[in-house]
C-alpha cells in the first residue's frame, strides 16, 4: 500500500475492488483541494463524447470534455498549466492550476495560444464532505500516489491511465491490469 498523505495535487487511484460504481470504477482523480472541511477532485481519465465546441459553440477548439465526477455535472470546470496566460488561477500543485478568467481563456483558445496539452475541461467534479475521503481511504477504496507527471498530467492522462497506474504499482495489482472492466462478464 502506498503511504502518501492526502493532500491537494495527489492522485487517487480507484482500487480494483470498486466494481459496478459507474462514476469511480477504474478512475484516477487529481485531488484539487483537501482541507478540514472536505475535498474536491477531478476524474482525469474518463473522456466523454463531447468536445469543447459541442458545449460552447463560440469556442472553435475540439478539445475533449472529461467526466470530472458526479457533482454539479451541469457546470464546466478546467485545470491548466499556463497560469501566466490565465489570470486568477488557483495553483493545485506542481504547476497545475484550477480555473481562472473564463473570457481570457476562451479568447486564447480561439487564437490557438492554448492547446489540449495545456488545458483540460470537465463536466462536474468529485467532492467529499469532512472526513468522508479519509473514511473511504480506511475502507481501501483508493490508493493515493504522488503526481509524478507534475503539470504534464494534463496531456498524458487518458482512458488507459488507470491501467498504467495499476501496472506502476506492481505486486498484487498487476493481475488487475488486464482484467475486464466488469469481471462478472468474464
Amino acid at each position: 500500500m502506498i503511504s502518501e498523505k492526502l493532500k491537494k495535487g495527489s492522485l487517487l487511484i480507484a482500487e480494483p475492488s470498486i466494481i459496478g460504481d459507474l462514476s469511480f470504477n477504474r478512475s484516477v482523480i487529481l485531488l484539487a483541494d483537501h482541507n478540514e472541511e472536505g475535498s474536491v477532485g477531478f476524474i482525469i481519465n474518463k473522456p466523454l463524447k463531447y468536445t469543447l465546441h459541442d458545449l460552447i459553440p463560440e469556442i472553435k477548439a475540439t478539445f475533449k470534455i472529461y467526466n470530472g465526477g458526479p457533482v454539479e455535472q451541469d457546470n464546466l470546470y478546467f485545470i491548466h498549466n499556463v497560469p501566466e496566460l490565465i489570470p486568477n488561477s488557483i495553483e493545485i500543485s506542481n504547476g497545475v492550476y484550477w480555473g481562472g478568467e473564463y473570457e481570457t481563456t476562451k479568447e486564447l483558445i480561439n487564437k490557438g495560444k492554448i492547446s489540449k496539452d495545456n488545458i483540460r475541461f470537465f463536466l462536474g467534479y468529485t467532492g467529499w464532505e469532512e472526513d468522508q475521503l479519509e473514511t473511504e481511504m480506511e475502507g481501501n477504496s483508493w490508493i493515493i500516489t504522488k503526481n509524478n507527471y507534475k503539470n504534464k498530467i494534463i496531456g498524458k492522462s487518458a482512458s488507459s491511465f488507470w491501467k498504467k497506474q495499476i501496472i506502476e504499482l506492481g505486486g498484487d495489482y498487476l493481475i488487475w491490469s488486464n482484467a475486464p472492466e466488469n469481471p462478472y462478464l468474464n
